[in-house]
């Protein structure tokens, strides 16, 4: 059974005053809506469909996702999602490669640097960095990829403990003069 609307205007209340009275004529109404059952028509073509509003305990639909600049400048910004992104990813390798290379050589990072390292390192730095921009400029982002355990803030955290991880390994190797392991 389908339900129609009616609004009511309701006079409240009227005040009528004279010209001689210093009063103003002023008139109120409350506006009521009520709610009134209609029956279905038998003549379907006279009244045309009205949609049906979604049931009560559904949610929302999501807003739609804002635009990603794909900018050179904003991608590449103090607050874009390369630069940290990026550093991360190469502070995890970092961490990784010089503490395999101790493990195996027993050289400290300064003579990993020292003893051809640095080609490597500008090598791994340029295909990471281009590897991480590509998407960036086609407007894709790692939010919108990651889910479960693998997720974008994830590897954020994993990167910023790399980077520290990285520092306090060539500090604690610089003070101490020795390998750390």
């Amino acid at each position: 059974m389908a339900a129609t609307s009616v609004f009511m205007a309701t006079p409240v209340a009227r005040l009528t005053t004279t010209p001689s009275s210093s009063t103003r004529n002023v008139n109120f109404a409350v506006v009521r809506c009520m709610s009134q059952d209609q029956q279905p028509s038998t003549d379907a073509s006279k009244t045309p469909a009205a949609p049906t509003p979604p049931p009560m305990n559904t949610p929302p639909p999501p807003p739609p996702a804002p635009k990603v600049s794909t900018k050179f400048s904003d991608v590449l910004a103090f607050g874009g999602p390369a630069p940290e992104r990026i550093n991360g990813r190469l502070a995890m390798i970092g961490f990784v490669s010089a503490m395999a290379v101790e493990l195996s050589n027993g050289q400290d990072v300064f003579a990993q640097i020292s003893h051809g390292g640095v080609p490597a390192f500008v090598a791994t730095s340029l295909v990471l960095s281009v590897a991480s921009l590509v998407p960036l400029f086609k407007g894709v982002r790692a939010e919108s990829k990651s889910s479960g355990l693998m997720t974008s803030d994830a590897e954020l955290w994993n990167g910023r403990a790399a980077m520290l991880g990285l520092v306090a390994l060539a500090f604690t190797e610089y003070v101490t003069g020795t390998p750390l392991v």
